[in-house]
Protein backbone atom coordinates (compact mmCIF):
# COMPACT_ATOMS: atom_id res chain seq x y z
CA UNK A 1 0.00 0.00 0.00
CA UNK A 2 1.46 3.23 -0.86
CA UNK A 3 -0.08 6.65 1.61
CA UNK A 4 -0.26 10.03 0.88
CA UNK A 5 -0.43 12.21 3.43
CA UNK A 6 -1.53 16.47 3.12
CA UNK A 7 -3.20 18.74 5.07
CA UNK A 8 -0.61 20.51 6.70
CA UNK A 9 0.35 24.40 6.96
CA UNK A 10 0.84 26.66 9.41
CA UNK A 11 -1.81 27.92 11.80
CA UNK A 12 -1.76 30.10 15.26
CA UNK A 13 -1.99 28.51 18.59
CA UNK A 14 -5.31 27.26 19.78
CA UNK A 15 -6.25 27.29 15.73
CA UNK A 16 -6.85 23.44 13.75
CA UNK A 17 -6.34 21.72 11.17
CA UNK A 18 -7.67 18.50 9.58
CA UNK A 19 -4.98 16.24 7.75
CA UNK A 20 -5.73 13.55 5.40
CA UNK A 21 -3.93 10.19 4.26
CA UNK A 22 -5.20 8.44 1.17
CA UNK A 23 -3.71 4.79 0.50
CA UNK A 24 -3.74 3.12 -2.86
CA UNK A 25 -5.23 -0.55 -2.85
CA UNK A 26 -7.79 -2.80 -2.74
CA UNK A 27 -7.05 -4.20 0.96
CA UNK A 28 -7.64 -1.03 2.89
CA UNK A 29 -9.43 -2.47 4.78
CA UNK A 30 -7.01 -4.77 6.04
CA UNK A 31 -4.93 -2.25 7.86
CA UNK A 32 -4.82 -0.20 11.09
CA UNK A 33 -3.74 3.14 10.49
CA UNK A 34 -1.91 5.21 12.90
CA UNK A 35 -0.30 8.74 12.56
CA UNK A 36 3.03 9.70 14.24
CA UNK A 37 4.77 13.10 14.24
CA UNK A 38 8.68 14.09 14.14
CA UNK A 39 9.48 17.62 15.89
CA UNK A 40 12.63 19.53 14.74
CA UNK A 41 15.52 17.58 17.09
CA UNK A 42 13.46 15.38 18.11
CA UNK A 43 12.63 11.33 17.68
CA UNK A 44 9.41 10.16 15.97
CA UNK A 45 6.49 9.92 18.25
CA UNK A 46 2.99 8.33 18.42
CA UNK A 47 0.19 10.63 17.83
CA UNK A 48 -3.26 8.31 17.74
CA UNK A 49 -4.27 4.84 16.09
CA UNK A 50 -7.41 3.65 14.81
CA UNK A 51 -8.39 -0.43 13.97
CA UNK A 52 -8.95 -1.61 10.40
CA UNK A 53 -13.28 -1.03 10.92
CA UNK A 54 -12.38 2.21 12.41
CA UNK A 55 -14.63 0.84 15.86
CA UNK A 56 -11.36 1.57 18.02
CA UNK A 57 -8.93 4.59 18.24
CA UNK A 58 -6.09 5.08 20.96
CA UNK A 59 -4.01 8.44 21.39
CA UNK A 60 -0.94 9.79 23.08
CA UNK A 61 -1.98 11.50 26.28
CA UNK A 62 -0.59 14.81 24.72
CA UNK A 63 -3.43 14.93 21.94
CA UNK A 64 -5.95 13.15 24.23
CA UNK A 65 -9.30 15.31 23.80
CA UNK A 66 -8.02 17.37 21.08
CA UNK A 67 -6.71 15.59 18.43
CA UNK A 68 -9.76 12.72 16.38
CA UNK A 69 -8.83 10.40 14.29
CA UNK A 70 -10.98 8.91 11.84
CA UNK A 71 -11.28 6.70 8.51
CA UNK A 72 -13.37 6.47 5.36
CA UNK A 73 -13.03 3.17 4.08
CA UNK A 74 -14.72 3.99 1.00
CA UNK A 75 -12.40 6.23 0.47
CA UNK A 76 -9.17 4.75 1.31
CA UNK A 77 -8.52 7.83 3.95
CA UNK A 78 -7.82 8.63 6.92
CA UNK A 79 -8.38 11.77 9.07
CA UNK A 80 -6.29 13.50 11.69
CA UNK A 81 -8.40 16.22 13.19
CA UNK A 82 -6.49 18.40 15.26
CA UNK A 83 -8.16 21.24 17.59
CA UNK A 84 -6.69 23.59 20.22
CA UNK A 85 -3.19 23.69 18.23
CA UNK A 86 -0.43 24.06 20.59
CA UNK A 87 3.50 25.06 19.37
CA UNK A 88 4.82 21.87 20.74
CA UNK A 89 2.61 20.25 18.21
CA UNK A 90 4.84 21.69 15.68
CA UNK A 91 6.15 18.69 13.87
CA UNK A 92 6.43 16.69 10.37
CA UNK A 93 3.51 14.23 10.78
CA UNK A 94 3.19 10.68 9.16
CA UNK A 95 0.46 8.60 8.46
CA UNK A 96 1.29 4.79 8.56
CA UNK A 97 -0.48 1.29 7.97
CA UNK A 98 -0.06 -2.08 9.72
CA UNK A 99 -1.23 -4.81 7.71
CA UNK A 100 -3.85 -6.76 10.21
CA UNK A 101 -1.39 -9.61 11.73
CA UNK A 102 1.88 -8.04 11.60
CA UNK A 103 3.72 -6.86 14.33
CA UNK A 104 5.10 -2.90 12.83
CA UNK A 105 4.10 -0.48 10.68
CA UNK A 106 5.17 -1.38 7.12
CA UNK A 107 4.00 1.89 5.23
CA UNK A 108 4.70 5.10 5.80
CA UNK A 109 3.83 7.96 3.95
CA UNK A 110 6.23 11.04 3.17
CA UNK A 111 5.24 13.67 6.13
CA UNK A 112 3.31 16.67 6.10
CA UNK A 113 4.66 19.72 7.92
CA UNK A 114 2.25 21.50 10.84
CA UNK A 115 3.72 24.51 12.46
CA UNK A 116 2.05 26.32 15.03
CA UNK A 117 2.93 29.92 15.93
CA UNK A 118 2.21 30.97 19.35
Amino acid sequence: VQLQACGGGLVQAGGSLRLSCVASGRTFSSYSMAWFRQAPGKEREFVATITSRGYSTNYADSVKGRFTMSRDNTKNTVYLQMNSLKSEDTAVYYCAAQRIGAYNYGYWGQGTLVTVSS
